[in-house]
This record gives structure tokens, C-alpha cells and sequence, in this order.
């Protein structure tokens, strides 16, 4: 089945299946823009991250992502408001000489699944190269298991050529020394972007990894290295104020995807009797 949406033809009434959509509802002209992205993992260093520079840039948000690999819940708001989960893009023009035209892509998460994963960043991929998107830059956490973690932004990329652009700002490349692998959109951009010929860096910020932990000094670390590559006028000082914004929403989500996750793994090993998970309803 192709990504995007199918109506049974049989169903008296129109029947949407839904598996991943983008609703658009802008299409902003940009020049040579970069994706930046920043999606809930360790540490929440790229939600923070690039929620913070979207936040501080004033970015206009122009599209939503919804997909049924997300997990299966809503959030409920204030005032009993319920709401699917989704990603955001967000575009900022630049404003000065040396900017860039940037796309940011923030969530409330990740795929639950791995052929979920490559399904909804193929599509991402998809939407941002009608925008003229040749350039992909990803954040997130580099897990040690130590609660006092370097401030050492450490680095990844996609084609060997770009060291030589990004060691300048103290970027430690030795990350395959570190971790033999990158889960989830900040690396799997990378190598699918490579398959369009597209450029990607990731930044990790080092954090202990704990579970529902939001790290952020690891964010600040990450976020010193971002303005100075892309010469942005940003300060750091309400960071620490956005955090707590952000914090409480994170970790409630956090918390009922864990919960889901230990729903989804009893109904695996439930017989096949037609029972009922617990969140559904």
C-alpha cells in the first residue's frame, strides 16, 4: 500500500485507512533551505533543541505529520481536549547575511515500530525535497550511563567530506568509538538522505540516558555549536525557562508511551482470544 491514505471503493460510505499524511497548509518559498529536526529521544536533546530554536527564531509552522505507527493514544489537554499525536514543520527565512533558510521538524515522538520508521522519514523525506531541501541536519542524545556527562558535542555524518566542514567547531567525530549505531530519525535521515544525495550531520549531546529525563545542559551544549555553524544571534537564557515549559508535556507523553509499550508486549503473548488492551477505548 502506498503511503498516504486509501478509500474502499465497496464501503457504502467513504472509508479513509489511515498510514501517514502531511497536511500542508502553507508552501513557503525558501532558498536552499536546511532540515533541521529534533524529535523526542535520550535526554529529549533534540525536541528541546530545536523546539527552543523555533521557539526563539519565532518560525512559522506550516504542516502537520499524523501516522499510524505513532502510538495508539491521545493526549488529553487542559479543558478535556484530546489531540493525536503528530510532528510539526516549522520554516524560518533568514533575515541577515550568513543565515540560512531553515525547515524545523518537532514532535511529540517517534515511530513505535522500525518499518514505521522508515515509512514516516521516507515520507518527511518526500515533502521537504519539494521544498528544495539538500541538506539535512538531525539532533539528539548520546546515552553514557553517567549522570555527570561531557559537554562535548560529539558528531556524525553521512559522506566523510563534511569533517572537514564541521570539526572547526569542536565536534568530536569519533563516535563510532562511543556507539556503533544511531537509533531512530537523527541517524536513519542520514543514511536514507545519502540514497538522494543529500548532505546530513548529526549533533549527539551527551546524557546520562535515564528514562524520562530531559537533559538540559546537553541540549545548551548542542545548541552552542548549532548557532555558531549557522551564525545565528540566539542567546541561551531562556532555556532553562522553556524547558520546564516543555518538561511536564514530555514526560506525560513519555510516561503513556512506556505504558503502552508494556500493553502492546501482554497482548503479544495473549492467546488469540479477541482480549481487548486495556488503553483502547
Amino acid at each position: 500500500m502506498k503511503t498516504g491514505t486509501y478509500i474502499s471503493r465497496r464501503a457504502k460510505t467513504l472509508t479513509v485507512i489511515f498510514v501517514t499524511r502531511i497536511n500542508a497548509f502553507e508552501k513557503p518559498k525558501l532558498r536552499n533551505p536546511v532540515l533541521v529536526v529534533g524529535l523526542p529521544g535520550v535526554g529529549n536533546i533534540g525536541r528541546v533543541a530545536v523546539g527552543y530554536l523555533v521557539s526563539e527564531l519565532k518560525a512559522k509552522k506550516f504542516a502537520d505529520l499524523y501516522s499510524k505507527w505513532f502510538f495508539p493514544f491521545v493526549v488529553i489537554h487542559d479543558k478535556n481536549r484530546a489531540s493525536l499525536l503528530k510532528n510539526e514543520f516549522h520554516y524560518y527565512k533568514a533575515k541577515s547575511p550568513g543565515e540560512r533558510d531553515m525547515i524545523f521538524l518537532v514532535g511529540d515522538c517517534q515511530s513505535l515500530s522500525p518499518q514505521g520508521h522508515y515509512e514516516v522519514l521516507e515520507k518527511i523525506l518526500d515533502f521537504v525535497e519539494t521544498l528544495g531541501v539538500k541538506e539535512i541536519l538531525t539532533i539528539g542524545g548520546l546515552a553514557t550511563g553517567n549522570l555527570d556527562s561531557s559537554s562535548k558535542v560529539v558528531g556524525a555524518v553521512n559522506d566523510e567530506k563534511l569533517t572537514k566542514d564541521y570539526k572547526k567547531y569542536n565536534i568530536d567525530f569519533n563516535v563510532a568509538e562511543k556507539v556503533g549505531y544511531i537509533v531512530g530519525a537523527a541517524g536513519l535521515l542520514l543514511g536514507l538522505g545519502k540514497e538522494r544525495n543529500m548532505k546530513g550531520v548529526c549533533l549527539l549531546g551527551q546524557t546520562s540516558g535515564f528514562p524520562i529525563v530531559t537533559d538540559p545542559k546537553a541540549a545548551e551544549a548542542v545548541l552552542k555549536v548549532f548557532v555558531k555553524i549557522f551564525g545565528l544571534n540566539i542567546k541561551l537564557a531562556k532555556l532553562d525557562k522553556k524547558v520546564k515549559e516543555m518538561e511536564e508535556f514530555m514526560k506525560k507523553v513519555e510516561s503513556l508511551q512506556m505504558k503502552a509499550v508494556s500493553e502492546l508486549a501482554k497482548a503479544s503473548k495473549a492467546p488469540s482470544s479477541g482480549e481487548q488492551l486495556r488503553y483502547i477505548g
